[in-house]
């Protein structure tokens, strides 16, 4: 139960990004690749970098590394937000 609700975060931060400006609804398939990612890293600098590389994946087109780093932080925040209540 708990991870679902962490997933409905991340997934609700990552759908009112807008990176490329192709507007939120874009990047439905990207969001999902991304939480993925977030359960399975915890340092902020590789998440970053999987980040940029999973939309460079489907957009051929580059998203500079610290935008990627700052929505790092953010998902970060709310994964780790969520293990600590849960202890």
């Amino acid at each position: 139960m708990l991870k679902a609700s962490v997933n409905v975060r991340l997934m609700e931060n990552l759908l009112q990004w807008d990176p490329l400006g192709y507007g939120v609804d874009a990047y439905e398939t990207e969001c999902v690749d991304v939480v993925q990612a977030v359960h399975e890293l915890d340092d902020t600098e590789i998440l970053a970098k999987k980040i940029q590389d999973i939309y460079e994946f489907s957009f051929e087109e580059f998203i500079p590394l610290s935008k990627c780093k700052a929505k790092a932080l953010e998902l970060m925040v709310i994964k780790n937000e969520e293990d600590s209540c849960s202890l």
